[in-house]
């Protein structure tokens, strides 16, 4: 598929060609085959060497079957997946065979690979905000996709789009058709690009982790819509993710990969009731199970105590964001009313748009709230001057839900981390770099790291870098934005582990933002539910989890899947009764 050779001009000498072992179809295959996939290996080129990726998988996927690929980050299942659509990087080399129905894709003409993709296979992908076009409308996107494989009218194809965001449930297709991809929600954005992935009616659904920034409650309704096109189209579903609870809820079988190969597969009842390699039983037990309450005594809720000694208090708060031209005002924040303890940790949680990280950023100074009381270590934000705002920053910290993101990509980290102690402490020279080691020290991290740039690191070690250096300054208190959302299990067991660890050794109040509840169970003392900016309710996490008041509450905890595929059938077939 690429010449290396004239791209690599000058390496040493070596077969830079794309090999294509074994491209023959398999014999015997049976009749609802989708794909066939026989020692499947991916390497790419760096400065010196051939750096392998995958080592020679194999696997295959029937008809109206969902195959899990499951692993940590740089296992290979992404680069697997993209093999399969021809999307590797020049630098790529692929061998084995991929067998589609009968035609071998490795080694196959660049132009069969584009005829089929889109067409027999199509990608569910993660994030469906920069995988679409900011600049044009979702049904001129999907209506693009189906005019590029099928002779079709612009009207027909217009058509075509509304019936397929009908087919996904998407409310008022024939006004969304001509939406922008920022005009809808997530669960809606993901819906519209399951549509464009449905647009020609492809034998294979490549879902690359289509849930994971998703609530419960949306997460729940885009499975269950996999589920049932699934049945309607016949199509084979290639699952890409680290969620092992939505394993548990919709895979029939299961791969687990580990650095480029396969170290276990099975049905996913079995891979999970008993799996026979070490790797998988340490994956399985690094997933937070909600739950973990479930045997405590349900103690009386706090939410109607009086604060003691609060870091963070609000009082009937409200936050609007300001109208546009004849728009009125949005209230994001209506009374709300809640406070944290010193050393205390509460959750806050709720589906997107209910006001959770709107609180976040309004507690750090980044939205002024407009009404009622908000107080921040003393201050309050309401009506605060750039003074206040500013004293207030000195003890209230903030670790995002990215830290690629966040970390600005041109220092090393060690000066990242350093740069509040730098401008807040004066600190320089020796003693910076003296409490700089001593942070990485504190998050688990090689003093040598402090010379690395953020994409030098992995997921866990740059969010260990934003957790020290929102330690830097000793803060009060600590806003923890979504921080494990888009990490391996296995990763987001450490960070929580070392996250509980030095909230015990600081003594900082935490307001812990999050749409996991199991996550939210594990760290939290008390919880907060928030929906369309108002609470529902405040407890102790046993009051909450195990004896909520509030229906809104109950919905969200019947929503979250659990990581056993038989337990969870039981919630699946609950969760569609009570929303039936």
């Amino acid at each position: 598929m690429f010449d290396l050779k004239t791209l690599l001009r000058g390496t040493p000498t070596a077969d830079l060609s794309l090999t294509a072992v074994g491209t023959d179809a398999p014999s015997g295959a049976a009749p609802d085959r989708i794909l066939d996939v026989r020692g499947l290996t991916v390497d790419f080129w760096t400065q010196k060497d051939w750096l392998p990726a995958v080592a020679g998988i194999d696997f295959t996927l029937d008809r109206r079957e969902v195959l899990a690929i499951v692993g940590e980050s740089g296992s290979g299942k992404s680069t697997t997946a993209m093999a399969l659509l021809g999307l590797l990087p020049p630098n790529a080399r692929i061998g084995g065979s991929i067998n589609l129905r009968g035609e071998e894709l490795v080694g196959a003409k660049a132009s069969t690979i584009r005829a089929i993709r889109g067409n027999d296979i199509a990608v569910i992908f993660q994030e469906p905000m920069t995988a679409m076009n900011p600049v044009y409308t979702i049904g001129f996107q999907i209506a693009e996709v189906i005019r590029s494989h099928r002779q079709m009218t612009p009207k027909a194809a217009r058509a075509r789009a509304i019936e397929l965001l009908e087919m996904v449930e998407i409310p008022e297709p024939g006004r969304r058709v001509d939406s922008y991809p920022h005009q809808l929600s997530g669960g809606q954005r993901q819906r519209a690009m399951i549509a464009m992935a449905l647009a020609n009616d492809p034998g294979l659904l490549i879902a690359d982790e289509p849930t994971t920034a998703l609530d419960v409650t949306v997460q729940a309704e885009i499975l269950e819509l996999m589920r049932d096109l699934r049945d309607r189209i016949d199509a084979g579903i290639l699952l890409i993710t680290h969620d092992m609870g939505v394993v548990a809820d919709i895979a029939d079988r299961m791969i687990v990969m580990k650095d480029g190969v396969v170290v276990e597969s099975g049905t996913a009842v079995d891979v999970y009731q008993t799996p026979t390699q070490p790797y998988t039983i340490s994956l399985l037990e690094s997933v937070p199970h909600l739950g973990n309450h479930s045997d405590a005594p349900v103690a009386e809720s706090s939410d109607v105590a009086a604060p003691v000694d609060p870091v963070l208090e609000l009082r009937d708060t409200i936050i609007e964001y300001p109208g546009r031209g004849s728009a009125p005002a949005f209230r994001a924040i209506d009374g709300v009313s809640f406070h944290i303890e010193r050393s205390e940790v509460v959750g806050l949680v709720g589906e997107s748009g209910s006001g959770k990280s709107t609180i976040g950023r309004a507690v750090v100074g980044l939205l002024p709230p407009t009404g009622g009381v908000m107080n921040v270590v003393g201050q309050n934000m309401v009506d605060a001057d750039r003074a206040t705002v500013a004293r207030v920053r000195d003890d209230v910290a903030i670790v995002f839900q990215d830290p690629g993101s966040s970390l600005n990509p041109r220092f090393p980290v060690g000066e990242s981390i350093g740069e509040p102690l730098r401008l807040k402490r004066n600190l320089k020279g020796a003693a910076l770099d003296k409490r700089v080691e001593e942070l990485l020290d504190q998050v688990s991290l090689s003093s040598s790291m402090r010379n690395r740039y953020p994409h030098e690191l992995s997921g866990g070690q740059r969010q260990r870098i934003g957790i020290a250096r929102a330690l830097a300054l000793g803060p009060k208190l600590l806003v923890a934005d979504e921080p494990t959302s888009a990490l391996d299990v296995s990763v987001q067991a450490t960070v929580l582990d070392l996250f509980a660890q030095l909230q015990r050794e600081y003594g900082f109040a935490c307001l812990f933002i999050s749409h996991d509840l199991a996550v939210v169970e594990q760290v939290s003392d008390r919880i907060a539910v928030l929906q369309n900016g108002t609470l529902m309710e405040i407890g102790t996490t046993d009051q909450v989890l195990n004896a909520p008041r509030a229906d809104y509450t109950k919905r969200l905890l019947a929503a979250v899947p659990v990581p056993d595929p038989v337990a969870q059938q039981e919630r699946r077939k609950e969760w569609l009764a009570a929303n039936s």
